[in-house]
């Protein structure tokens, strides 16, 4: 799933209706308000919850659905690095699976190397520690960040504003 839709950190909302359409790409996804290290994760998973709530009672109509234009907009295509990434964290889960650990943490390694962003690559690669361990990594990497976003923010007011004005009309 993180390959297909580029997720890149956990928790991640994707809407896609009966159809199997997308009506929201990948974005942070709380179920309620979170607000840790000092502002440094701070979500409103209240108004999520209230956007995703819209879209349950008024489907393709919610303020919050996207136009495919718009979630075209949103996407992008992953760049070579990206690609090179997510084939070495395939490789190495199946060297993994297959009883090879050591080939499959040098894939491992590279995937983080070439795609550092992805939480995904490194929370696999800690699910083989300790849960001391694989805490005082996660804080590591946290703590690197210094004002980088942990999550994408979480964009709902323009949703808002952009239906209000299209129903207007």
């Amino acid at each position: 799933m993180s390959s297909l839709y580029n997720m890149t950190n956990v928790p991640t909302g994707l809407w896609i209706d009966e159809e199997g359409v997308i009506v929201r790409p990948n974005e942070v996804a709380y179920s309620k308000n979170v607000d840790f290290g000092n502002g440094a994760i701070a979500v409103n998973g209240d108004d999520y919850v209230a956007a995703l709530a819209d879209w349950v009672e008024h489907g393709s109509e919610s303020r919050h659905a996207m136009t495919p234009e718009e979630i075209v907009g949103r996407l992008r295509s992953p760049d070579d690095d990206e690609a090179m990434a997510d084939a070495s964290f395939k490789l190495a889960v199946y060297l993994y699976q297959n009883g090879d650990p050591e080939r499959a943490n040098a894939l491992w390694d590279k995937a983080q190397t070439l795609r550092p962003e992805s939480w995904n690559y490194h929370r696999q690669d800690w699910s083989f520690l300790s849960t001391e361990e694989a805490g005082q990594n996660w804080r590591q990497k946290f703590e690197a960040l210094e004002g980088e976003p942990y999550y994408a923010p979480l964009i709902l007011e323009e949703d808002k504003a952009r239906r209000y004005h299209e129903r207007s009309r």
